[in-house]
């Protein structure tokens, strides 16, 4: 499939940029209707998005360059050059939580509450943007013969994106009904998606031909392995606080 999807006045419109936009678009939707249930306003919403969206864009792209260094050293010009590619999900959430975090400073809004809003928009959004992956023939696995393979230069290989594309969409799932039916605790939501995440990405990553590394080891997967840590220990010092609660 060709990476572009059509073309402006001779500028290419990217399929990958297209279904980052979808994805955009439908997680702020969820957003608006899971915010809707903790009586926060949409206006508070898109202020929030309206910063942490491009600040993620930066981030998920410093993370990528950071770790290819070697490569943009020499290509400084291609550093700004997203439309093929190259944005570490896991650069981005960060940005995007630390730009919330100070947002909500400001506005004097609670910050787990507004992150248990916009986890479940996430999952979705990464459940679409992945296909922009397929499309660009990246971040695929390991050959395989198994019947779901896809073939890129002539080789049969795990399709990674649709193990995580189909990962995070159950995980969204997961996270909509809890918060709408089980939710006990701000940050329930959030941890619990650190913990549901970290899990499928250390094993998709496990199966990848492109992982960034430190070493000889793969970032994601160290990554991956301290949020699920952190998801943890936030579940378990929430929960205690509710048994405390409840007792008195």
């Amino acid at each position: 499939m060709d990476r572009v999807a059509f073309s402006i006045f001779g500028i290419d419109i990217m399929w990958y940029g297209i279904l980052i936009t979808l994805g955009v678009i439908l997680g702020y939707v969820v957003a608006v209707k899971l915010a809707k249930v903790e009586n926060i306003s949409e206006n508070t919403i898109l202020d929030i998005l309206v910063w942490a969206l491009p600040i993620a864009i930066v981030g998920a792209r410093a993370y990528y360059v950071i770790f290819e260094w070697d490569y943009y050293s020499k290509n400084l010009g291609e550093i700004i050059d997203i439309r093929g590619g190259g944005l570490a999900i896991y650069g981005g959430i960060i940005a995007a939580v630390i730009t919330c975090y100070v947002i909500c400073k400001k506005k004097n809004l609670k910050f787990l509450k507004m992150l248990d809003i916009f986890m479940p928009a996430i999952a979705l959004g990464q459940a679409i943007g992945r296909w922009g992956n397929f499309i660009n023939k990246e971040a695929y696995g390991t050959p395989t013969n198994l019947p779901w393979a896809i073939t890129i230069d002539g080789v049969k290989v795990h399709p990674t994106f649709l193990y995580e594309s189909l990962g995070d969409f159950i995980i969204f799932l997961i996270l909509v009904y809890i918060f709408k039916n089980k939710k006990k605790f701000d940050g329930q939501i959030t941890s619990l998606y650190m913990i549901l995440y970290g899990i499928l990405r250390f094993f998709v990553e496990g199966l990848r031909t492109d992982s960034l590394y430190i070493g000889a080891l793969r970032v994601s997967q160290l990554v991956s392995i301290a949020i699920v840590i952190a998801g943890i220990i936030l579940q378990i010092k929430y929960k205690k606080q509710i048994i405390k609660s409840d007792e008195k």
